[in-house]
């Protein structure tokens, strides 16, 4: 009778400890769930509720904390912050170091990273129209059309003519004193005192006197001469005086304007520039002393002078060499001048995206001045394949749509685009002749016709 009142007395105890065990269980799981806490705003006070009320230590009505779910903690990062200095950030509750106030919690959802596709960009919208638009359909047809080139007219670095020293002295006398002069042939440029040429000199006046008779090492004395720089003129009368001159006075071998060279230009820093900035002083003056072949200046030839145009990069592919260039000037819009197109540059220009077309031109009546501005005009070949007008696609960045037709509405397309001539511009891919295309789309940029639903995706 003991033993089973004791077996009794064991199984109450066990269903109390069970009951209570899941009456706990049940309450904080309850707890957890909670997705909504309130708290005091004084954060001293510690007070936290499930419910809204008064804070029982200030009086002060409680205000929301946080409201998440079991989800959205899982995939937030929890962190504990000061309310008064929050740029203090803990992974555990605790105190704040500076001001020992208790750190309440803080929810932070991780950013979404950027997109800048077309997809992201227009998502907002659905890229889908609806409307009444007139629309067009892609044209598979050949287009060929005229190019209009802007350019100039340059020297033609490979007909400049360098005046170089051939012999090592001082610069006694400058002929030529201002960049872009212009000089003729036979004209005095500079004279030269040359130590170097007075010995020379004195050996060609010795062999005269003393060694006439021997005529081949005369001959090489005097082709040394030559070679200094004096003309057959000068040796002439150098053997009939006798008398040497250290002074060589250098002559222009052909016409052209003055252009100083850059390395005289930085030995010489301290050169005076003019009033104007065409006609400033060369940087060689009288009294520098200067080495043997070494350029004083160039002389450039406006004869055959450069017409360079800039040609868009897109275009660039339909140009070719020897291809014909009607070309007008600024000064004659009625002349046109006719020429063969010489080279074209693979270098890309960077400031203005543009290739460069170069075309020799004869200039031997001096109608073209160096600087003077040009309108060329090529005719390029004709290009097959699927054209739509420009005004149907809306360009963002490096991508271009086209609103193509459906059941019920225009859906925006991303469209692979190839060359443009004229009004039209070549459709690689993303649309098909059968498509019926919104014939101006710009009218639909920021339009209220977008439907934001963001269900759909751009195709």
């Amino acid at each position: 009778m003991m033993n089973s009142k004791i077996k009794f007395s064991l199984w109450i105890v066990v269903f109390l400890l069970v009951g209570i065990t899941l009456f706990m269980v049940n309450k904080n799981r309850s707890f957890t769930n909670t997705a909504t806490m309130y708290t005091c705003p004084m954060p001293q006070d510690s007070v936290f509720s499930d419910k809204p009320g008064n804070c029982p230590k200030c009086g002060m009505k409680l205000i929301l904390v946080a409201k998440e779910s079991n989800e959205e903690t899982a995939s937030s990062a929890v962190i504990y912050t000061c309310s008064m200095h929050p740029e203090i950030e803990e992974n555990e509750p605790g105190s704040c170091p500076i001001c020992g106030m208790t750190l309440v919690r803080k929810i932070t959802t991780p950013k979404k990273a950027e997109n800048h596709s077309i997809d992201y960009l227009l998502q907002a919208t659905d890229q889908f129209v609806v409307g009444n638009f007139p629309v067009v359909h892609p044209k598979d047809t050949s287009i060929s059309t005229q190019v209009n080139v802007p350019g100039t007219v340059i020297y033609d670095p490979n007909a400049a003519v360098a005046i170089a020293a051939r012999i090592s002295g001082r610069i006694e006398k400058m002929y030529v004193n201002y960049k872009f002069q212009k000089v003729t042939k036979g004209q005095k440029l500079f004279d030269v005192y040359s130590p170097e040429l007075a010995t020379e000199q004195q050996n060609f006046i010795y062999l005269m006197n003393y060694d006439a008779e021997n005529l081949s090492i005369l001959k090489a004395s005097k082709q040394k001469l030559l070679l200094y720089g004096m003309t057959a003129r000068q040796i002439n009368a150098l053997a009939t005086a006798k008398k040497e001159n250290p002074i060589v006075t250098i002559y222009s071998p052909t016409n052209g304007i003055v252009q100083e060279t850059d390395v005289m230009t930085e030995q010489n820093s301290n050169a005076m520039t003019a009033a104007t900035g065409t006609t400033s002083s060369l940087a060689t003056k009288e009294g520098d002393y200067i080495q043997k072949n070494q350029v004083v200046f160039k002389l450039m030839n406006t004869a055959k002078v450069w017409g360079v145009f800039n040609i868009s990069q897109d275009q660039s592919s339909l140009v070719k060499v020897n291809q014909t260039i009607r070309i007008k000037t600024e000064l004659n819009d009625n002349e046109n001048i006719s020429a063969k197109i010489n080279f074209v540059e693979t270098q890309l220009n960077s400031s203005d995206k543009t290739n460069r077309i170069r075309v020799y031109l004869n200039n031997e009546r001096g109608g073209l001045p160096i600087g003077l501005r040009l309108e060329g005009g090529i005719d390029v070949r004709s290009v097959k394949g699927i054209w739509l007008s420009k005004k149907a696609l809306i360009t963002l960045g490096s991508k271009k749509v086209a609103f193509v037709k459906t059941e019920k509405g225009y859906k925006a397309m991303a469209i692979s685009t190839g060359v443009e001539i004229a009004d039209f511009v070549q459709i690689l891919n993303g649309i098909t002749l059968q498509d019926e295309v919104i014939e101006n789309a710009q009218y639909l940029v920021d339009s209220e016709t977008f439907i934001k639903t963001g269900s759909n995706k751009i195709q």
